[in-house]
């Protein structure tokens, strides 16, 4: 099975999590934390920088790493190294998502996920020292 490896953004605002709806593809509809393709030669930081430019046209700092979601979907394996992220410049413009929410680390099982990130967002909401570096994250925004 061919294995896609993508880099995901945990973007936090306060003791918010941004998650974007997708615009596109077979997985229209469902909920997710941004990011993409992790290029040949590219880091997953410089990925994750690149693709939140391109999709939702601001700059972030990428900051600590926080797991590496695996998941078998139909036709292809998914590995997803996610990290905490800040909006360092610009106003978020969806460009390729339907919709978008900021959403408290209570409210993350308000959307309906997709696999992989579900297990992020599930890891997120049990782990009190994830909520913990949330925060940090933020603070040294």
């Amino acid at each position: 099975m061919k294995t896609v490896k993508v880099a995901a953004a945990v973007i936090t605002r306060g003791n918010e999590i941004f998650a974007t709806q997708r615009g596109y593809g077979d997985f229209k509809g469902g909920w997710e934390f941004p990011g993409g393709k992790i290029e040949p030669g590219e880091t997953p930081r410089r990925a994750l920088e690149r693709e939140i430019l391109e999709e939702l046209g601001v700059r972030i700092r990428v900051g600590q790493y926080i797991t590496t979601a695996e998941y078998d979907y139909p036709g292809f394996h998914l590995s997803m190294d996610c990290f905490w992220c800040v909006v360092c410049s610009g106003e978020l413009t969806l460009k390729e998502h339907e919709a978008a929410r900021w959403l408290t680390r209570d409210a993350l099982d308000s959307v309906d996920w997709l696999p992989a990130d579900r297990g992020v967002a599930k890891m997120l909401w049990k782990e009190p020292q994830k909520g913990a570096a949330l925060k940090r994250a933020e603070e040294n925004r």
